[in-house]
């Protein structure tokens, strides 16, 4: 094991709490040992009359090691290595959920040797001892914080290898490609010519590989990210009403004056597998309260800053000169027009073309899946959606393969326009590199801290 930037791992037992603690709401709370001096750690602290056997859980005591005086009563996970998360010596102390007992645990433990862990260090350190490779790591900070069932799907086939066969099959294709060629520079005499034919398929079914895969990144950042959704639109056209029917909940105050809204109200769902953040902002009209207006200028920022906009209109009022204003606002973003308050108001016509209008009665729960039926079709229009949902690559690894792409389609060129072998692997060679980087084959340890400082500090 090496030292990666700040991060120091060869040699050192880190401690952490692994799991999230909060305050009369976490009946457990684990403190995670990695490293060499783990057991020995434990075994000054953890009091229990049964055998220290590997994979098997004890029942007992932590007791401070200088006044013996008891902390917590706990069970003690014991694995040794190499049968572990990290390949090292790991001990997990399961205490009493809250703050004082594990923050208790996670000072002794420091207290007799052990360092803190970094974020993502116990991940980190898994890498580095061959457990993982870079697309199963970063799976794993995918599934923590995966925020529907399908992103959890897509993180989970990250870490069951699924990149990293697809990754891996086309860096050993360029390798055998760049073989043939630095075969025939240096044994031209003595072998066949090169198969050009050959290697040009072989370039075009590598190229047809990235494609796919490079079709999934879209599908990959709505699910870790989600969609940030406004609703908008003048005073009392019920688009309060819309986010509590939406979110089955009364997250907004709704009431017959206008204004009541004054600051942006959220909600958090989940529309065909995809997180959205539904934002209800205030009545855009010209007002004079101080209060009001700060709301109104948090709408206007809100519905910039937007995904997609929902243009909300009272129907029993119809297009009026507002929405005429509002609309040259907001008509270069994703939109959708909603007509709401259908139930009492006759069938109208609004003066747009080709734009998605969806028909509500928000205070009835009226029209809420055709709503998200439209949300999913500005979706499907915008981005290049994989049928293969399961395989859903990052920001970082798209770099990575257009990066790929790029140098093999220099290779083509550099073979159309004949030019010699030497140049076809300064290419081929970018590419393999490329590649590397993606399952972490070829990584640099400032590309590792900053993969490895976005997880949390416990894993």
């Amino acid at each position: 094991m090496t030292r990666t930037g700040k991060t120091v791992v060869q040699g050192e037992t880190i401690a952490a709490i692994a799991t999230a603690i909060v305050p009369q709401q976490g009946s457990v709370g684990i403190v995670r040992l990695s490293g060499a001096t783990a057991v020995t750690i434990a075994q000054q602290l953890f009091q229990s009359p049964g055998p220290w056997e590997s994979h098997r859980i004890l029942y007992g005591y932590i007791t401070h090691p200088d006044h013996q005086q008891t902390v917590d009563e706990a069970l003690l996970l014991l694995m040794r290595s190499p049968r572990s998360y990290t390949r090292e010596d790991v001990v997990e102390f399961h205490c009493h959920g809250g703050i004082m007992a594990v923050q208790q645990v996670l000072q002794l433990c420091i207290a007799q040797g052990a360092r803190l862990a970094t974020p993502g260090e116990f991940t980190l350190r898994a890498f580095l001892n061959g457990r993982l490779d870079l697309t199963q790591a970063e799976g794993i900070a995918d599934l923590v914080g995966a925020q529907s069932p399908q992103a959890a799907q897509a993180a989970l086939a990250g870490i069951r290898g699924k990149l990293t066969e697809v990754i891996r099959q086309c860096r050993s294709r360029c390798l055998d490609v760049l073989a043939e060629v630095e075969a025939r520079i240096d044994f031209a005499d003595d072998l066949p010519p090169l198969d050009e034919d050959h290697v040009r398929h072989q370039l075009e079914s590598i190229l047809a590989d990235l494609d796919h895969t490079l079709a999934t990144a879209p599908q990959g950042e709505l699910l870790r990210a989600g969609l940030k959704v406004a609703i908008i639109g003048q005073p009392n056209v019920g688009k309060s009403s819309l986010l509590n029917a939406w979110s089955r909940c009364d997250r907004a105050i709704v009431t017959a004056l206008p204004g009541t809204t004054r600051d942006v109200v959220e909600s958090h769902l989940v529309v065909g597998g995809i997180p959205v953040q539904v934002l209800d902002t205030a009545g855009i009209r010209d007002a004079t309260d101080q209060v009001e207006k700060m709301g109104i200028e948090r709408s206007q920022t809100a519905a910039q800053n937007a995904d997609v906009v929902l243009l909300t209109i009272d129907g029993t009022l119809g297009w009026t000169a507002a929405e005429e204003t509002l609309y040259g606002t907001i008509k270069h973003k994703p939109h959708i027009l909603v007509l709401n308050k259908i139930d009492i108001a006759p069938p109208i016509n609004l003066p747009v073309t080709n734009v998605p209008i969806v028909q509500t009665a928000a205070a009835q729960g009226t029209g809420i899946e055709d709503l998200e039926q439209a949300i999913l079709g500005i979706v499907q229009a915008g981005h290049a959606i994989a049928a293969n949902t399961d395989l859903a690559i990052n920001q970082r690894q798209a770099a990575a393969l257009i990066r790929t792409q790029t140098a093999l389609q220099q290779v083509q060129t550099t073979m159309a326009d004949g030019l010699p072998l030497d140049f076809w692997t300064i290419d081929l060679r970018d590419a393999i590199r490329a590649l590397g980087e993606v399952t972490g084959e070829e990584m640099t340890e400032s590309m590792l801290d900053e993969i490895f400082s976005r997880f949390c500090i416990g894993k």
